[in-house]
């Protein structure tokens, strides 16, 4: 099968997000049915609502510098599927992915026609399930394995992993995982297991409460990221210094941008110091982080800067950043969500910083038309613009030279923008 014919297939079996079915089930019997690619494999498994891409890509990158052969997966993707998966860095190729489609999609089947499963497993069911498979053909030696949703009935919840770690809990697809911070840390905490060490993120008090809780009925002595302070801080638009004092000091260059990743960068460091990483690689493995579409700076004169705030935690992070170091620019905010986002409140948060909003709309079936959007925020300053392409070339056309604009709301309008910019 083609990779395009392959990628044709996955969307076909409807959004990873709207089209989700929790449950372990349907994963079960499709692990056994590819002889289960996940056993006598060495996870780290990573879940959160918000810093988990970011967390995963410092750990992993933390691990390669290590030396260790390392797998990858995270979602959603910028541009193409591939991405979200890979190996010792790199994205896995088309040919791997599609034959890696092929493999799950025929055992899928098989499945199907003995009755044992009543229809195809889901979009993210099929890619984690390919992304083990590779991960076990390819040789990965460590995998940091991003959850999709939740935690507890993910389908990535099928490893016993070396390490789990739990970054920041906040608000979002509540419709999945209950009303309230204490549901969802319910549903992020179904990732521990007993016997297997975890680092926690800073929480708010209710979280760190729940969590807390599912340790200690484990037996697990959770290790706190509050274990590591942060000395001789220097923030910056583009990263961080700082030096990370704990059971060792370790100085630190994170070239993630935002105050938010110095948390990020300090559960990362404990998540490689309890696998037993020597602070050099901990220290060259964040340095040399990439992470593209979170606080993202592609050009200048005027500056454009891409960030995939997508819920409200997201968007709190990015008016952080604005306000530190965009407050005396003019802002142009072009801005696009989906529609079982909490688009009124990110709103609220992000569009009093800008001087000028450029509402459009995400190429995505989920997204909100902007012209509905117009409809439901407020800005003295407001256009609706549908396509991407007409309302960058707006706000590059009108801003002056020392202008900010950002593009944000959604990680698929930034995926989109990548593209128009011609950005790998």
């Amino acid at each position: 099968m083609t990779y395009q014919s392959a990628v044709k297939f996955l969307y076909s079996l409807g959004n990873e997000v709207k089209a989700a079915k929790l449950g372990l089930e349907r994963m079960a019997a499709l692990l056994d049915a590819l002889g289960r690619p996940e056993r006598g494999r060495a996870f780290v498994h990573v879940a959160g609502t918000n810093g988990k891409g970011s967390t995963c890509a410092m750990i992993e990158s933390g691990l390669r510098a290590a030396g260790v052969r390392t797998g990858l997966y995270t979602s959603p993707h910028l541009s193409e599927p591939t991405e979200r998966i890979r190996i010792a860095g790199l994205p896995v190729s088309r040919e791997q992915f599609s034959t890696a489609f092929e493999c799950v999609h025929e055992a899928a089947e098989r499945l199907i026609a003995a009755g044992e499963l009543e229809a195809h497993p889901t979009y993210f069911e099929t890619v984690t399930a390919m992304a083990l498979v590779l991960f076990r053909d390819l040789g990965a030696e460590i995998t940091v394995l991003e959850v999709g949703l939740g935690g507890r009935l993910d389908a990535t919840n099928m490893v016993t992993p070396r390490l789990a770690v739990i970054t920041p809990v906040d608000f979002d697809h509540e419709r999945f995982l209950g009303r309230g911070l204490t549901a969802i840390a319910n549903e992020k905490a179904g990732i521990l297991k007993s016997g297997v060490p975890v680092v926690f993120a800073a929480q708010r008090p209710e979280v760190a409460g729940t969590l807390s809780a599912h340790a200690s009925a484990l037996g697990i002595e959770p290790i706190w990221t509050s274990g590591w302070k942060v000395r001789d801080l220097d923030l910056s638009p583009s990263g961080s210094r700082f030096v990370a004092v704990g059971p060792k000091e370790i100085p630190i260059e994170c070239p993630l941008a935002g105050e938010h990743q110095v948390e990020n960068a300090l559960t990362a460091i404990a998540a490689l110091d309890a696998l037993g990483f020597p602070p050099e690689a901990i220290a060259a493995g964040i340095r040399q982080t990439r992470w593209p579409g979170r606080l993202e700076r592609v050009s200048e004169n005027p500056v454009l800067i891409l960030d995939g705030a997508h819920n409200p935690a997201g968007a709190r992070a990015l008016a952080r950043y604005i306000e530190r170091f965009y407050r005396d620019r003019r802002v142009w905010l072009i801005y696009g969500a989906m529609r079982d986002k909490a688009v009124t409140e990110m709103a609220g948060i992000l569009f009093p910083l800008a001087g000028e909003v450029i509402l459009t709309s995400p190429a995505q079936a989920r997204a909100v038309r902007c012209e509905a959007l117009r409809e439901l925020v407020d800005h003295p300053h407001l256009r609706a613009v549908p396509q991407l392409e007409e309302a960058l070339a707006l706000a590059r056309r009108e801003a002056a030279p020392g202008d900010a604009i950002f593009i944000a709301g959604s990680l698929y309008l930034v995926g989109e923008a990548r593209a128009l910019l011609g950005l790998q």
